[in-house]
């Protein structure tokens, strides 16, 4: 095991290969839970941004000529470095995310797997041999790397959310620049960079510089950039999506949710309220995939909202740090007045709080909102806090329609006892994934992940997804003898 993040190389810095100065000075990280500083970190401008575009457009066709045996080797390096220092990373997501030690330890989980998926993409086949329509001439369909690759990451999950991209962009042989949100800029930028430079990674393949809007804005509209993968806000989203359309690159978008989780009248009430409190509650429930509506047919409300109730109730809420607790720190003050804007407009307008709707600095506590309505705050806004409000609905068919009565459509989930009712209905559901007898919260680095309408433009992760994402196709063809033609 090495320190990976010890010593002060990249204190106050962006990466470009190495650690060097931010033209935007610097940024103080804090602990949520404490409000200590943990660190400072490099804030980068829009000349930062130009330069590393540039620099990764020239770094970029070596990188990508190298056998897919060679950039194989350094990703999984990288996975062995992180493996390594699991302990210490984990530390770090927990301290500056406000993570709890579980939430900690299945995030590096899903890194190591988006690592070692990733490294196996440049030894498979990247090429079809096609019929021809001419004798004489070779036709060939081959995928080639797109070249640069921006990726603009978040804070609540920032290393995963930021690997996914990074690493089956590398991986094929892009160079990338990643830009991750300045609150989590250390687990979800400054791992990162240190686990590819101990990987063996070329300088200048991947630049690592946090900052605000504006160097977002700067390499989303960079003629050398050739996609942007933003993690994020819908309402961002939209704003990334715009300025990167104007130069006609490719935009990836994984945006926000409102996810329904169904529970039918067959249901082990037991497991779906364990299911839903998992779903709203993991992480403070600021998670894309969260559970924000809990849409329950009503002969099994009472007994449902019962049970969730009292699951909430006897979680713990602190420091995850020092403390055995369920829930840690919203990230910031902002979120903590906007989750309890929606609770109080919730039950303002005819909601109950069964439990929860209290909060102590950035700490709220599990909420549960009964008698909940499609009118209301928590049915029509993403809450992205520790927040699961319950709707009660007559019939399978009231909990399909207000399950789809969203703008959104990232993901749901079924509660029941039958797999074919479960299957059924999921047929029915405008969502880009649905789990049955399960919670919203799944990712596998091996499985396409993405949502449709303002969750996002369609499935943009997993590994085969990759291919679609970070290559595009070349045709080529070849004769062994040079045609005349008419002219």
């Amino acid at each position: 095991m090495t320190d990976l993040l010890g010593g002060e190389t990249w204190s106050g810095k962006i990466f470009d290969g190495n650690w060097v100065t931010a033209s935007g000075g610097s940024i103080k990280v804090t602990e949520p839970a404490t409000g200590a500083v943990l660190g400072e970190i490099g804030a980068a401008d829009a000349s930062d941004i130009d330069r590393a575009a540039r620099r990764a457009a020239a770094a970029q066709p070596d990188w990508a000529a190298r056998t897919g045996h060679a950039r194989a080797d350094v990703l999984r390096k990288a996975a062995m470095t992180l493996d390594a220092n699991r302990a210490e990373v984990e530390r770090w997501l927990i301290r500056e995310g406000g993570a709890v030690p579980g939430k900690a330890a299945f995030e590096v989980d899903l890194v190591l797997s988006e690592l070692w998926e990733a490294s196996a993409l440049p030894t498979q086949p990247w090429g079809h041999l096609l019929p021809t329509s001419q004798e004489g001439r070779v036709s060939i369909g081959r995928r080639v790397p797109l070249g640069v690759v921006g990726v603009i990451s978040p804070w609540n999950f920032p290393l995963v959310l930021a690997m996914r991209a990074v690493a089956p962009a590398l991986a094929l042989g892009n160079a990338v620049v990643l830009k991750p949100d300045v609150q989590t800029a250390i687990s979800g930028g400054v791992v990162i960079a240190q686990l590819f430079a101990a990987a063996g990674l070329p300088e200048g393949v991947l630049h690592v510089l946090a900052g605000d809007a504006e160097p977002g804005q700067a390499l989303s509209e960079h003629p050398a950039v050739s996609l942007i993968s933003f993690t994020g806000s819908t309402s961002v989203g939209r704003q990334v999506g715009a300025t990167a359309g104007r130069t006609l690159k490719r935009v990836s978008l994984e945006l926000g949710g409102n996810n329904a989780l169904i529970v039918l009248d067959d249901a082990d009430l037991d497991a779906a309220s364990s299911a839903g409190a998992w779903g709203s509650f993991l992480h403070q429930g600021q998670v894309c995939m969260t559970a924000g509506r809990h849409i329950v047919l009503e002969s099994v409300a009472d007994r449902y909202l019962e049970k969730l109730t009292a699951r909430a109730a006897n979680l713990p809420v602190g420091d995850p740090n020092t403390g055995q607790v369920a829930l840690g720190p919203l990230i910031n003050e902002h979120q903590v007045a906007n989750v309890d804007r929606i609770v109080r407009a919730t039950r303002d307008a005819g909601a109950e709080i069964r439990t929860g709707g209290t909060f102590d600095g950035l700490f709220y506590r599990p909420t549960v909102l009964a008698g909940v309505t499609p009118s209301m705050p928590a049915f029509q806004e993403e809450i992205f806090g520790p927040v699961a409000p319950v709707v009660v609905v007559k019939d399978e068919a009231e909990a399909i329609a207000v399950a789809n009565d969203t703008e959104y459509g990232l993901v749901a989930a079924i509660q029941t006892g039958s797999v074919e009712r479960g299957e059924r209905l999921a047929d029915q559901l405008r969502t880009g994934m649905v789990h049955i007898n399960d919670q919203t919260l799944n990712n596998d680095a091996y499985a396409p992940f993405g949502g449709t309408g303002a969750s996002g433009n369609g499935t943009r992760f997993g590994t085969q997804s990759s291919w679609d994402e970070f290559t595009q196709w070349q045709w080529r063809t070849s004769r062994s003898v040079a045609q005349q033609f008419p002219f």
